[in-house]
């Protein structure tokens, strides 16, 4: 029935179009070439790292293909194949004709930011970056949401009330300012922060999924397993938890969407990811300190509102798909319709 919600079908084929794209970010934007034909041999820079000395340099350091002399030699005896953007995220452009941040033009379609990197390039980094580390976080929020509220509904009692209790506690806690104390503690990397966040990304799912549970402990075939001796962790997997994933589902693309935005948030504020990474926050950042260049904070609120609304239609969509109320009017006015006929 997800089909019949036009707006989250579309929106989840434009989101994986944009998503395919960034998980090839190396084949779209990167400052080495896809391929070099030098001297009657082939080069692939994408997946060896090659000396200057191999294009005819003199230091045995790593090739600069935007390098003058270099782009010269290999021209005069082959040919290069580069990417649609010939810059990475972290490439800064020696060769700007106006000082960063420059405005878009046939080079830079995006502009650059204020150290000189191509905005579009990293908009692509920056949006599989996030993506990929929303999914992360909530892929862990869903396991510890499903394992802590499952347990507190199905088992009920002092379990339920001591579950509630910590949540409640838990949960009340000014979460914000825990991640950013807790951020500038330590050395920023990914995967301290996916841990950080993760102490406290699951709360969302928790009360949905204990309200599951302890309706679908009551039911008759819940209580003829109970009957039966099945062991609490069969009937718990096998037949409460594919209740309860109907209604844990549809909450998930929002879940994916707090993280991305808490994620810009963290970033934003200077306590997310390391310096340089391709951080749409960051990106938001340089908008705010640079308002002289405007292009800046124009593509990150362009960026930020069309991915974030995507998943928002994809979880109504989503949503709509698992309700039964509304699958139940598609149906009845899909069979008035083949009756009209």
């Amino acid at each position: 029935m997800f089909r019949h919600h036009r707006r989250g079908w579309w929106s989840l084929w434009l989101f994986s179009i944009l998503l395919v794209i960034s998980l090839g970010a190396e084949l779209v934007a990167n400052d080495r070439p896809l391929l070099v034909h030098y001297e009657q041999q082939m080069y692939f820079p994408l997946w060896n790292d090659y000396k200057d000395t191999d294009f005819a340099g003199r230091l045995p350091t790593s090739a600069d293909y935007h390098d003058p002399f270099t782009q010269q030699e290999i021209n005069s005896k082959g040919w290069m194949l580069w990417p649609l953007i010939p810059f990475s995220y972290n490439t800064i452009d020696m060769h700007l004709s106006r000082p960063s941040p420059a405005p878009p033009d046939a080079r830079h379609w995006l502009g650059t930011d204020d150290q000189g990197r191509d905005v579009l390039a990293r908009v692509i980094y920056g949006f599989r970056l996030s993506v990929v580390f929303a999914l992360t976080l909530t892929a862990g929020s869903l396991v510890l949401g499903v394992v802590i509220g499952g347990v507190q509904g199905y088992f009920g009692g002092k379990v339920d009330l001591i579950g509630q209790r910590f949540t409640e506690i838990w949960s009340g806690l000014p979460v914000l300012f825990l991640l950013i104390i807790l951020a500038s503690l330590v050395e920023p990397n990914i995967w301290w922060l996916l841990g950080i966040m993760l102490l406290f990304s699951w709360l969302g799912l928790v009360d949905i999924v204990r309200a599951e549970f302890l309706r679908a402990r009551n039911l008759e075939y819940v209580r003829a397993a109970k009957a039966m001796g099945l062991h609490s962790r069969l009937i718990m997997w096998r037949h409460v938890l594919p209740n309860a994933m109907v209604a844990t589902l549809t909450f998930v693309p929002f879940l994916f969407t707090g993280a991305i935005t808490t994620l810009t948030s963290l970033d934003f504020l200077g306590f997310g990811l390391p310096p340089g990474s391709p951080s749409l926050g960051e990106l938001v950042a340089q908008g705010k300190n640079n308002l002289q260049a405007p292009w800046l904070g124009i593509t990150a609120f362009m960026t930020l509102a069309t991915m974030l609304s995507l998943l928002v239609f994809i979880g109504e969509g989503v949503r709509d798909a698992f309700d039964p109320r509304h699958v139940q009017h598609v149906s009845t006015a899909g069979t008035g319709a083949a009756d009209d006929h």
